[in-house]
């Protein structure tokens, strides 16, 4: 494994108020989300309002990622490339975002689902979420990253009937957008490189109703599941504290943009 990089708190804070632009414009995606409007219009708003608060995107040019958000539809896990069809009643639909300023990202995901969608769906979304939170618990000095993992994969897999998504993993994040360590949603209490105080790293379950497979699009960057069932994905960035972790991104507009859409619903 790579060096994990400590962050100062100047840095650690940087990484918090970046966290709450990237916030604000999943909000106002969450605002606009509705039967009938497309990934590219929701990748526009988002991109002008960060760049509006004097940020850039992280995802855009990244590896020559050819837009702000990552926006990845019903059986797409991550990296869905925003694209001119309009959503339709019942899609589930993943938004991931990164902002970068002051020399440092934040990263976070939340999904969301138009009315229509299935109870199971439904279901799916709300362990997802649930098990973020799991996971976060163990982020504390001194712990290790499979601390984390087993945390996720265990409250999603044996309480629960979804899988885990293996290939894609969480990371840390400060300067570049993807940092040492590999933050996966599996693995085994115990086991893995120990978390020291006050290193950044965004934890982000991949989850999915059916199989845990999954492969990529011909576009070269969608990643689907291979049973063509749906994916939920929820992430946050946070710093490893002694105590508990110190969450540095926020879905409180997000949820309250979604709460007031009467399209969507909240779970």
């Amino acid at each position: 494994m790579g060096k994990i990089i400590i962050k100062t708190e100047e840095e650690i804070e940087i990484v918090r108020q970046n966290g709450l632009i990237l916030a604000n414009a999943i909000a106002l995606v969450a605002q606009n989300i509705k039967s009938g409007v497309s990934g590219l219009f929701l990748d526009k708003l988002a991109e002008q309002f960060i760049r509006d608060n004097g940020a850039t995107p992280s995802f855009k040019g990244y590896h020559k990622f050819p837009a702000s958000l990552c926006i990845s539809i019903n059986e797409d896990v991550v990296h869905g490339i925003p694209h001119a069809v309009a959503l339709k009643p019942g899609d589930l639909i993943s938004i991931d975002a990164g902002v970068f300023k002051n020399n440092f990202h934040a990263d976070s995901a939340y999904t969301f689902a138009l009315v229509g969608a299935s109870e199971a769906v439904q279901h799916l979304m709300k362990v997802t979420k649930e098990s973020l939170y799991k996971g976060i618990e163990q982020a504390i000095a001194g712990n290790r990253i499979g601390d984390i993992g087993e945390a996720v994969q265990n409250y999603c897999e044996r309480k629960n009937p979804y899988k885990c998504v293996r290939e894609l993993v969480g990371h840390g994040l400060g300067k570049s957008l993807h940092e040492d360590p590999q933050v996966p949603n599996y693995g085994k209490a115990g086991k893995g490189d120990v978390l020291p105080e006050n290193c950044v790293i965004a934890i982000e379950p991949m989850v999915n109703l059916g199989r845990k497979d999954v492969y990529t699009k011909n576009d070269n960057w969608t990643i689907a599941t291979q049973d063509h069932k749906p994916s939920a994905h929820f992430e946050h960035t946070l710093c490893v504290r002694k105590s508990s972790a110190d969450i540095l991104t926020t879905f409180e507009p997000i949820e309250a943009a979604l709460k007031n859409n009467s399209e969507l619903i909240f779970v």
